[in-house]
């Protein structure tokens, strides 16, 4: 029986109003595909995060089975420690897992997160939480060697909160660019039954330039020089994707996704220095200067709640028996945790406006609970408001991001192209989310 071939391009981040409205006619490789596949927006997981969204995706399981619930996660009971997630933390099988059980061999680049790389019956390139290209970033450990003679230095990642936006542009161009060349050698030089990359530019790109092109954005300027920069970058994509369709075998199966969607940043809500004025969080001195917990003198023994920032806010209350010097009884843990959890809900914006907040603790949310997560999750404005977590702004409400120069913020909805050249039909759905990707391949690949 001869198995199908899948190959998965994944756009970190790209929304549909971009992909399928506002560029779609003048991104004529997605156009010519979109014209005969199954296509539409993707919803995100809660929290709609790179990590764990990824990872959701090839093994179909949500934040709570995986135990992951965004790029850190507290390390056991510690009040300001906290650990980047890696692919240790992965326990359920993924997409090249299940094919490697059947002998059949899978190259997957840039999935986050798969650093430290493991093994799998085929090759796999690590994604941008890996620390530098000094460290091992490939299964096998040889292939970095050919990486090196392919596209010399290796990009993982760039620098995107920075205020040089000259040199950034250029930087992510180069990466992008050497990531789809060493897809295409890997395609043509290695054997495989499924493809997957990640092009981590795309949300680099719109991190730092979305504020250039949107005029609803607060910080636009007509006539900028930047105004194209964001345009001309998927301009690029589509002209790789075209380079990468051109060497794949003609029946294989393509998809495009994204593992989330983006839209312009109305500002950013300083959780914990609201949790000071609401007397949940207590600090022993206030800061001169923009501080992080960690930075801080923070009286645990009289503070109820603290959290941390983010594209959402994790929120922590401080428990007898979990927490080193624990405030709230067990008994009366789940009254104070509704009772801050409604007023977090009513949070408005520095005007006075209501902003569609959802605030849930995790058993709300998922069906399974694992790993280390906060007792409530905060989400704010419908996602359009951050959370800073940092300490020392003397108000709640920033226009920017407390973590560097920031344009965007992460929305529910990617996208999803799914063409199979043996069933070229055109077909629009909108109700598909994250975890249908998973079913959806290994069906393709019949496993």
């Amino acid at each position: 029986m001869k198995h199908q071939k899948v190959v998965v391009i994944g756009l970190d981040c790209a929304p549909p109003k971009l992909v399928f409205e506002l560029w779609k006619d003048k991104l004529p490789n997605i156009s010519n595909i979109i014209d005969r596949a199954t296509w539409g927006p993707l919803r995100s997981c809660t929290p709609p995060i790179t990590v764990p969204a990824w990872m959701c995706m090839m093994t179909g399981k949500d934040p709570g089975r995986l135990g992951i619930y965004g790029f850190r996660e507290r390390q056991g009971n510690s009040y300001t420690k906290s650990q980047i997630a890696n692919s240790s933390y992965i326990k359920e099988k993924t997409i090249w897992d299940l094919l490697g059980k059947k002998g059949r061999k899978s190259i997957i680049l840039g999935v986050p997160p798969t650093y430290p790389p493991r093994k799998i019956h085929g090759i796999l390139i690590t994604d941008f939480l890996t620390p530098s290209i000094e460290h091992t970033y490939t299964y096998p450990e040889s292939i970095m060697t050919e990486i090196k003679k392919v596209v010399g230095d290796y990009l993982l990642d760039t620098k995107f909160r920075i205020e040089d936006r000259n040199n950034l542009l250029k930087e992510i161009i180069k990466m992008t660019n050497k990531r789809f060349e060493l897809a295409k050698y890997l395609l043509e030089k290695k054997p495989w039954d499924f493809f997957m990359m990640v092009e981590i530019g795309v949300d680099r790109m719109q991190h730092a330039y979305w504020k250039y092109f949107d005029k609803d954005h607060r910080g636009y300027r007509a006539g900028n020089s930047f105004e194209t920069a964001l345009f001309r970058y998927y301009q690029l994509i589509d002209e790789k994707i075209g380079e990468v369709l051109k060497i794949i075998p003609k029946d294989t199966v393509v998809f495009i996704v994204s593992d989330h969607g983006a839209k312009k940043m109305d500002g950013a809500f300083c959780i914990n220095e609201w949790l000071i004025k609401e007397k949940y969080l207590v600090l022993k001195k206030y800061p001169k200067k923009i501080s992080s917990l960690e930075e801080l003198e923070i009286d645990w023994g009289k503070t109820k709640a603290w959290a941390w920032g983010g594209y959402y806010s994790r929120v922590f209350l401080n428990l007898k028996g979990r927490d080193p010097q624990g405030t709230i009884n067990k008994k009366n843990f789940h009254r104070e945790r509704e009772i801050l959890q409604k007023k977090l809900l009513n949070i408005t914006d520095e005007k006075g406006k209501k902003l569609q907040n959802l605030v849930e603790p995790p058993e709300k949310l998922y069906k399974t609970v694992n790993g280390n997560p906060s007792d409530l999750f905060a989400i704010f404005g419908d996602l359009s408001w951050r959370a800073a977590g940092t300490i020392g702004h003397k108000t709640e409400w920033i226009l920017d991001n407390d973590t560097g120069p920031d344009d965007a913020v992460h929305d529910w909805n990617g996208i999803f192209i799914k063409s199979d050249p043996q069933n070229p039909k055109k077909q629009y759905k909108k109700n598909m989310n994250i975890y249908d990707v998973f079913p959806m391949i290994r069906k393709e690949l019949n496993i």
